[in-house]
């Protein structure tokens, strides 16, 4: 199944979500920008509050492709413990990665949530949204550092993804769901007619949106 853009997805994934739909205790977190227009419609359809959750690799100077770690929102950081000890990273160069991705991060926090807090994930159920996993780097971040805020449940959620990676995933979440897992998956843009960039722009307006929509919910 070939879907017509994120929005279709993200509607087509809901139908895989239906167990959570109208419950309180659930929060549907997306990972910025791709992420954003499928998170938006799975959390529209289960009635839930959408937020973003974002993450900034730490990139190993002059091998910027090797993550030491992440940075997520919320002020978390998680350290690849293997390649910090395997190369002898110093803590310096950690310190000074990080505090630029954390600059960045903020930039974007502040472009897209503005005043709005992150929310409050602690004892939540949090569904982890993407538009697709290919090799899963940025949502194995994402899980790690989310953890640190203490979840009660996370579950990694994508229209589609490689048939390996969402393996992976079923046992490094509490749940993983991908809507469709092909063994020969190529890449994520290929189970899109249309996989043009998301704006900046578009994820505050959605951002918005489903700010309303989850005030409504609320009765508010």
């Amino acid at each position: 199944m070939i879907f017509h853009d994120r929005r279709d997805a993200g509607k087509k994934l809901a139908g895989t979500l239906q167990k959570y739909a109208g419950r309180r205790d659930v929060m549907v977190l997306a990972l910025p920008r791709g992420g954003v227009p499928v998170g938006y419609e799975v959390a529209r359809a289960l009635r839930a509050p959408l937020d973003i959750f974002l993450v900034r690799k730490l990139g190993l100077p002059g091998r910027e492709e090797l993550a030491m770690g992440a940075i997520a929102s919320g002020g978390i950081r998680v350290l690849n413990d293997e390649v910090v000890r395997g190369l002898r990273i110093p803590p310096h160069v950690i310190a000074r990665v990080a505090a630029e991705e954390e600059q960045e991060l903020a930039r974007r926090e502040q472009l897209y949530r503005g005043d709005r807090p992150p929310a409050d994930v602690r004892g939540r159920v949090v569904i982890l949204v993407d538009d697709g996993l290919a090799t899963g780097s940025t949502m194995r971040a994402a899980v790690a550092a989310l953890r640190q805020r203490q979840p009660s449940r996370i579950v990694v959620a994508v229209p589609v993804g490689a048939a390996e990676t969402c393996r992976e995933f079923s046992e490094e979440a509490d749940e993983a769901i991908c809507a469709q897992a092909p063994e020969e998956f190529y890449a994520v843009g290929a189970w899109y007619d249309d996989f043009s960039q998301t704006s900046d722009e578009e994820v505050r307006e959605l951002l918005e949106l489903a700010s309303g929509q989850t005030a409504a919910f609320s009765g508010r």
